[in-house]
């Protein structure tokens, strides 16, 4: 059986077992079985069932047969886990500088002496008080937006935002272009929202916007999510045309513009936003997650002012507001200028983690942003993700595949590689692991 046969045999056993349609514990045909049906020698056959145990979705049991088994957790960069305190995770970014936790306790020490402590206490506006939405639209403007008040509101982190815009201005049944590998959460946020995604793939730094426009023309797609700075999990960063471009096509049709900038903070001279070249269809969702701390939980949408009303009404059905402690928190360090400094300090510490990744991951086929927190790693043609992640995991070292990522049926053998959660030294010595498995696997 060719070479190229023999994989996607092993291929589709795992897709169907991925997708249940093979479920945990369903007995596999013997190896001679398989055989017969798929027109391979017995030694070939042997050999598919040998890579699906490595990929850990099948187990062989001596004298009963092969079975399909749970493979790796469920949801694996998607949904976070609680590893053991000595597995290295590299499938979650949640990057953190020395001293932040200084930073806490003073913002604390000083919330506790304002007098302002009672009205921390009560409801809040669903979107926000008017002066902290002030505060985070000139820190948008900053960022060339003309964002203020009446387009601005408060939300639970950057996936809150992605879900209340879901929920307040699409439909079930709404298709949403977005691209082949995009962020697990918007396809969260998607699922729980029942709208339909439609792939659209990438040619070079950006979507196939040749392809969108087909798309377009065939489907009555409603929009259009899009990661034009500092895409996750590849990186990119649009150029200016490509977004004028990209936003000639939302005007044409007339779609909705959904621009996700969690990471677009780490990429300094980007061209301005969607949101700033089209703010009368754009919807941009940004937060402090990952400039300033995961758990600080303080996100913002901004939006055409005809749209707010229906953001607040799903904040209200969501949180009712972002926790007003976190927000105080929030919005003080932006206007003394320790959100900027933190991000300045991520940078730098993006820039370190990705040339340490550059370094030690040697001559394997790297996809990424020289100031971002991940690595995109394509694997080489014999290789398989699951098996790289199974045997990373008995290393002690948790990693992505592409599966989470994946919005089409063909899913890339590939890993993303978080860099921004763990300290260098043992970053650096993870990454040799990662390394090392990959070239075992390859053969």
């Amino acid at each position: 059986m060719p070479q190229a046969r023999y994989k996607q045999l092993v291929d589709q056993l795992a897709a169907d077992i991925r997708a249940g349609r093979l479920r945990p514990g369903t007995r596999l045909p013997t190896h001679r079985d398989l055989a017969a049906r798929a027109g391979l020698a017995l030694v070939t056959a042997t050999r598919v069932y040998a890579e699906l145990q490595a990929m850990g979705l099948v187990s062989g049991e001596t004298g009963r047969g092969t079975f399909v088994k749970e493979a790796l957790p469920r949801g694996q960069g998607m949904d976070l886990h609680a590893w053991s305190a000595d597995t290295v995770d590299l499938s979650f970014n949640y990057p953190s500088l020395p001293g932040q936790a200084d930073l806490l306790r003073a913002a604390l020490r000083q919330l506790a002496a304002s007098g302002d402590l009672d009205s921390l206490l009560r409801y809040q506006p669903h979107g926000g008080r008017e002066h902290e939405r002030a505060t985070v639209a000139r820190h948008l403007a900053r960022q060339g937006l003309a964002a203020s008040v009446e387009t601005t509101v408060l939300v639970s982190g950057a996936q809150h935002g992605l879900t209340t815009t879901a929920m307040s201005l699409l439909e079930p049944g709404d298709v949403v272009a977005v691209d082949t590998l995009t962020y697990p959460g918007f396809k969260l946020a998607a699922e729980a929202n029942r709208l339909e995604l439609a792939p659209v793939p990438a040619a070079g730094h950006g979507p196939d916007l040749d392809a969108l426009a087909a798309l377009c023309k065939r489907r009555r797609v409603r929009a259009v999510y899009a990661m034009p700075t500092l895409h996750n999990p590849l990186g990119w960063v649009m150029s200016a045309t490509r977004r004028r471009d990209l936003v000639a096509i939302a005007r044409r049709h007339g779609l909705i513009l959904i621009e996700d900038a969690a990471y677009a903070f780490l990429a300094e001279g980007a061209p301005p936003p969607l949101a700033a070249l089209a703010p009368e269809t754009t919807v941009h969702v940004s937060s402090l997650s990952k400039s300033v701390a995961t758990g600080l939980r303080v996100g913002v949408v901004c939006a055409p002012p005809a749209w707010i009303a229906k953001l607040e009404r799903a904040i209200r059905a969501t949180t009712w507001n972002t926790p007003a402690t976190m927000t105080a928190i929030a919005c003080g360090w932006l206007e003394d200028g320790t959100v900027a400094r933190l991000e300045d300090d991520k940078r730098r510490d993006a820039m370190l983690r990705q040339s340490l990744a550059a370094e030690t991951l040697g001559r394997l086929k790297r996809i990424s942003h020289p100031s971002s927190y991940f690595v995109w790693l394509p694997l080489p043609q014999e290789a398989r993700a699951d098996a790289v992640a199974m045997v990373l995991i008995r290393e002690g070292i948790s990693v992505s595949t592409a599966l989470p990522f994946s919005t089409s049926a063909r899913v890339p053998h590939a890993i993303r590689l978080a860099l921004g959660s763990v300290d260098l030294t043992t970053l650096k010595r993870s990454l040799e692991t990662v390394a090392r498995v990959v070239a075992d696997q390859t053969f």
